[in-house]
């Protein structure tokens, strides 16, 4: 038999079921706060990421560039060093050694070439290169400034580049003692632009014509004077091919003057050309050095005479 209050009892059971499955309201906010976190947490993560990544880019972009930094540094400091190297060190022994040229208790060869650069360099630089040689190069200051790459290729494979004045020309060269130095100038500072070094210095002059004798024989002593006061010396020829003789030459020729002008000498230095005319020098070149090879001669050029 029901009871009179079931229906009332029934209903109370209901709600209160209801009212159960309702929701809580602080369960809902912290679930909320939890979702909200987790979303935060996952954006500042992606954020961090972000950042991290590209600060490792930053950092090794900046390390990239600090290193081509040094690399530059080391570049440059190592062309700085290879001009060092070929600065000549105008020290009282180079110059003593200058002054003796002539005197060696060992037969030494010093190939020397007036009067280029020419289309007869190439051939010549070939041949040295070929043959293990280093040789001096007495260039003039108008010649350089029309084939710098040319003085630069000498100047790159370790010839000695010495100064020959600027113009070969004799009236106004021996115009006065000053003259000469300026000469010895100019074409100082137009092997300075061509090999791309400003404090280079031959400290070697080659006087045209040679340092002794003909009409201009009482300058020539002055300049001497002059040019030793501003650190310059200067140097002729005990030896040569012939082909400042004659433009006529044969490679018969030039071995017959060289065999002659270098008998019962130990140290000679050999006057030969590379100008325009000269092309019979470069093509018998490589049968000069055999001559010299045979009779026992090494070869030096003027950095030789630093050590």
């Amino acid at each position: 038999m029901k009871r009179k209050n079931e229906p009332i009892d029934i209903y109370r059971q209901e709600i209160s079921l209801a009212v159960k499955k309702r929701p809580n309201k602080n369960k809902i906010m912290l679930i909320l706060i939890i979702i909200f976190s987790l979303i935060l947490i996952s954006l500042i993560t992606v954020q961090v990421t972000k950042i991290l990544k590209e600060a490792k880019i930053v950092t090794e972009y900046q390390n990239q560039l600090i290193s081509l930094k040094e690399q530059e540094e080391q570049k440059a400091q190592k062309i700085e060093e290879e001009k060092e190297a070929k600065r000549v060190k105008y020290t009282d022994k180079w110059k003593q050694s200058v002054e003796h040229i002539y005197s060696s208790d060992k037969k030494r060869a010093f190939l020397t070439f007036d009067d280029g650069p020419s289309d007869v360099t190439p051939i010549i630089l070939d041949t040295l290169k070929q043959e293990n040689i280093k040789a001096t190069f007495f260039v003039l200051g108008q010649r350089v400034e029309q084939k710098p790459d040319m003085v630069k290729r000498m100047y790159d494979e370790g010839h000695f580049i010495a100064n020959h004045g600027y113009s070969h020309v004799y009236d106004s060269i021996y115009s006065s003692k000053e003259a000469v130095l300026d000469e010895f100038n100019k074409c100082n500072t137009a092997v300075q632009n061509a090999i791309g070094d400003n404090e280079y210095n031959s400290h070697l002059f080659r006087f045209p014509g040679g340092s002794i004798g003909g009409k201009y024989s009482e300058l020539k002593l002055q300049a001497k004077d002059l040019l030793k006061q501003n650190g310059i010396e200067s140097v002729d020829w005990n030896a040569l091919n012939g082909d400042a003789e004659t433009n006529d030459l044969t490679p018969e020729f030039e071995l017959e003057r060289l065999q002659c002008t270098v008998q019962g000498k130990n140290s000679v230095v050999i006057l030969m050309h590379d100008s325009p005319l000269k092309k019979v020098t470069a093509e018998s070149l490589s049968q000069l050095i055999g001559y010299l090879r045979n009779e026992g001669y090494e070869f030096n050029n003027f950095y030789d005479l630093e050590t």
